[in-house]
């Protein structure tokens, strides 16, 4: 149970137990707003406009979300960003009860999350580093990792039951709460050293700014590997993301119970592996250990385009879940060590934004690529492009250098 090792420390266990039930909250919110729209419009467009209006704010502020985060405390901008989240949902569940819930408020309402979630995430990446020490760090990345997994899993089957019985109300209203409990337990927090220190604010916004694009010029490790991500979003992500679900239907035949239960088998790889990866106290050899995951994550969407019974397409689901969770802790670990903690905020949020950006894009490119010559060469194009995209990111020594 070495992975479980960083909630003996206090202020993390508050931290993660707090978050963890926030995300649970999230799910509620995700769901019960798809059911809304679906029986407010009937339109897929229109869900498609409000994930626009979600996200954009987030991709447009993320900059200044990490200059800010480096710049004040960590602790109360988390603070800040729970209020504002339970504040804003609290007002989407008062109209919903109210019945006067319109398609304009869910899209004011989606913009306001998009607004608070650039300045959350660089925080909440940012203070783990504060809050455990080095050799607890990947322990706290995977926890961070299966918490996310578990309330993607569990959150859905609960929020229909909610749905079902109280009504999108009643699920607004629940992940209100979860923000406020959230908060109380920040609130709880021991409040000293770096958690309460506000740096110097002598510098400009842009300086602050240039100061961390700097350094992540200055080191291929992060450069490189953050325009691979980039990438690999389009050609990786957006098939599978955006194709998977015709691929299943056209191959199978089959409804959406079984898409679910091949997507179970992703996150079963996904929490193993970040078990396994949690239970060490330093990890070693990143360039690779990022890398040879990613590059096997990549074969996976490959091998799923030619036809394939159920067991190997699971089988393959479980490794491509695998593959993506260690790379992803292994450079949640990485930026955590390796970049000085004044600049993580910024950094964070460099790493964010290149690597995320170009992803709206690879699911549109996906869906129409699929429509056209079909989601099995979808899957094999994107899959060996993948490959060839993160071998290239490899054969850079600054990559492969590093320990």
């Amino acid at each position: 149970m070495d992975f479980l090792k960083s909630l003996t420390h206090r202020a993390f266990a508050l931290l993660w137990s707090w978050q963890t039930i926030s995300r649970l909250g999230d799910s509620f919110y995700t769901v019960a707003l798809a059911w809304w729209v679906l029986e407010k419009t009937g339109s897929a467009t229109m869900m498609g406009l409000v994930l626009i209006f979600a996200n954009a704010p987030t991709l447009l502020l993320l900059l200044l979300g990490g200059v800010v985060v480096d710049r004040f405390s960590r602790l109360h901008m988390m603070l800040g960003s729970d209020f504002a989240r339970a504040a804003i949902v609290g007002v989407a569940a008062l109209l919903a009860a109210m019945q006067l819930l319109e398609v304009w408020h869910v899209l004011v309402i989606s913009a306001l999350f998009g607004v608070v979630d650039a300045f959350f995430y660089p925080a909440y990446t940012a203070i783990v580093p504060e809050v455990v020490p080095s050799e607890a760090l990947p322990s706290a990345n995977s926890l961070r990792s299966i918490s996310g997994r578990l309330a993607g899993i569990i959150g859905p089957l609960l929020a229909g039951l909610v749905i079902a019985q109280g009504g999108t109300a009643l699920a607004f209203s629940l992940d209100a709460l979860s923000f406020i409990v959230s908060a109380i337990c920040l609130l709880a927090m021991p409040r000293k050293g770096a958690l309460v220190r506000t740096m110097e604010a002598e510098a400009s916004v842009l300086k602050d700014l240039r100061e961390g694009i700097a350094t992540v010029l200055a080191s291929p490790w992060l450069w490189v590997t953050i325009a691979v991500a980039g990438l690999s979003n389009l050609t990786l992500s957006g098939p599978l993301d955006a194709a998977m679900p015709l691929l299943v239907k056209l191959r199978f035949g089959a409804n959406a119970q079984l898409y679910g239960f091949i997507l179970a088998f992703e996150a079963t790889g996904s929490i193993l592996a970040a078990i396994w990866l949690g239970r060490m106290k330093r990890l070693r050899h990143r360039g690779y250990l990022v890398y040879v995951p990613w590059v096997a994550a990549s074969l996976m969407l490959f091998v799923m385009g030619p036809p394939l019974v159920l067991v190997v397409m699971c089988l393959a689901m479980f490794v491509l879940g695998a593959g993506t969770s260690t790379l992803n802790l292994a450079w949640a670990n990485s930026l955590q060590e390796l970049v000085p903690d004044e600049l993580l905020g910024r950094v964070s949020s460099i790493d964010a934004l290149g690597s995320y950006s170009l992803l709206p894009i690879g699911y549109a490119l996906a869906g129409i690529v699929a429509d056209h010559i079909g989601p099995s060469m979808t899957f094999l194009v994107g899959g060996l492009l993948s490959v060839l995209i993160v071998g290239l990111g490899l054969l850079h020594p600054g990559v492969r250098n590093v320990d």
